[in-house]
This record gives structure tokens, sequence and C-alpha cells, in this order.
């Protein structure tokens, strides 16, 4: 049995989704974000980053895995399944989702902090996030213009970057114009293990679609997270806020 640690986002979807699609036995262990469980001392434990997804493999002596990346590789690999075990094939997954996490979660992230729950607007910023988050949709546009997937058969690298763009009218990024990208999430959103995983647990808020005062609550919540960062931390915005 696998513990899952996540809440509604993007990086937290990423694990449920893969394991929905492995099949793997798991419990679920929801963190109220807005309430900073993520950085209790127990959770802190198991990543020290205190950031969401972590999982812990009771069949592997309770061992614990931070980073939805990681979480993704580990998962792929106990079951060997969605990652193929040649190297050239395992390279190839594995370039694609260091891009998801070097590239669409960072950008994407700080495109919804800055233009949906920073107090202050900046346009300049807010262009170079959703500019930069729009570029990088044009490479998986142009991959996908001749490859099914990413990275051959349906993997890891698909469901990482998956659960981040279907969230793009979060961040204010329209695909319309890049119809290799539609087509490919649109056959992802299909598959029955993905319905699932997106549902463990469920949002509160559709973050595939502009909208309602559920929306407007929610980026609240989101914009009092990222002060509260700020304040305590001294740091950048919280990386990865859905």
């Amino acid at each position: 049995m696998i513990d899952l640690y996540t809440a509604a986002t993007p990086n937290g979807h990423k694990v449920s989704i893969a394991l929905e699609e492995l099949g793997l036995p798991y419990t679920l262990k929801v963190l109220d974000l807005t309430k900073n469980e993520q950085k209790t001392p127990a959770f802190l434990a198991i990543n020290p980053n205190g950031r969401i997804p972590a999982i812990v493999d009771h069949e592997a002596d309770g061992f614990a895995v931070f980073e939805s990346g990681a979480c993704l590789v580990y998962l792929a690999e106990k079951t060997g399944r969605l990652m193929p075990t040649d190297v050239k094939g395992r390279s190839l997954v594995m370039q694609w989702l260091m891009f998801q996490m070097g590239g669409i979660g960072p950008m994407m992230g700080q495109a919804n902090v800055f233009f949906r729950y920073f107090p202050e607007k900046i346009p300049a910023v807010i262009d170079r996030y959703q500019g930069e988050s729009k570029r990088l949709f044009r490479v998986l546009d142009a991959r996908l213009k001749d490859h099914e997937f990413l990275a051959g058969d349906y993997s890891i690298a698909d469901i990482a970057h998956w659960a981040w763009v279907r969230t793009h009218r979060w961040s204010g990024v329209d695909v319309d114009d890049l119809p290799h990208l539609v087509r490919w999430r649109d056959a992802i959103r299909a598959r029955p293990a993905v319905q699932r995983g997106i549902e463990q647990p469920a949002s509160r808020v559709d973050l595939t679609r502009d909208g309602d005062e559920g929306a407007k609550k929610f980026a609240e919540e989101a914009r009092t997270m990222v002060e509260m960062g700020q304040s305590l931390k001294g740091s950048a915005p919280v990386k990865g806020t859905p």
C-alpha cells in the first residue's frame, strides 16, 4: 500500500493519475495548504521541502519519495510500466519529464502567481511568464505533430505535462492555435484512469476555465498563501502554486 500526500494541484494530480493508470492501491492523504499542513513536523519528516506531493511505500519498508517527478519515476520503475527499460527509451522519457519539471511547471506556476494571485498586477512580469509558457507549449506542439505521445508510447512524461497543460486557461495562456497539443490534451483527458486521477482529490474550482465566484474565492485563498510565503520566508512567490 502507498500513502499519497497531496492536494488538488497539477503536481499533486501527476501522481494520483499515475497511481490510477498503474492500478496500484493507495491511501489518499489530503493536506490543506491554506492551513500550512505541509509544514508540520510529521510531513517535513517525509518531505523536508514542505511541498506536495510525496508518497510513502509501505511495501518498501515505508520508503518516502518527494518531488512529483521523482514520484513518477519511482512508480514507473517499481512496476516496469509507463517508462521503457532500455537505455534510449528511458532517456527519451526522462528528457521530456525534465522539460516539464524545469520548464512547463515553473513557468506556468509563476504565470499563475502573477496573473491570478499576486496582489499587484505587473504587466511586464505577467507577459514574461505567459509568453514563456506559450513558447514551451509551441515546443510540445511541434513534437506532437509527428508523434502521438511525447516519448514513444504513453508514459509518465505525458502524465506530467498533461496535469499542467490542462490548466492553461488558469495561467492565461491560449492553445487554440496549437492543434497537435489540443489533440494530445483531449486524447489523454478521455482516459478513464486520468479522469479518476484528477478527482484524487477533486479541486474546489475548475482550473481548466475562467470563472465564477468559486474561482475568485480560490484565487483569494491562494493570494493569501503567496503573501504569507513572502512575509514569513522573505522568498519568491510560492513555487508551483496551482
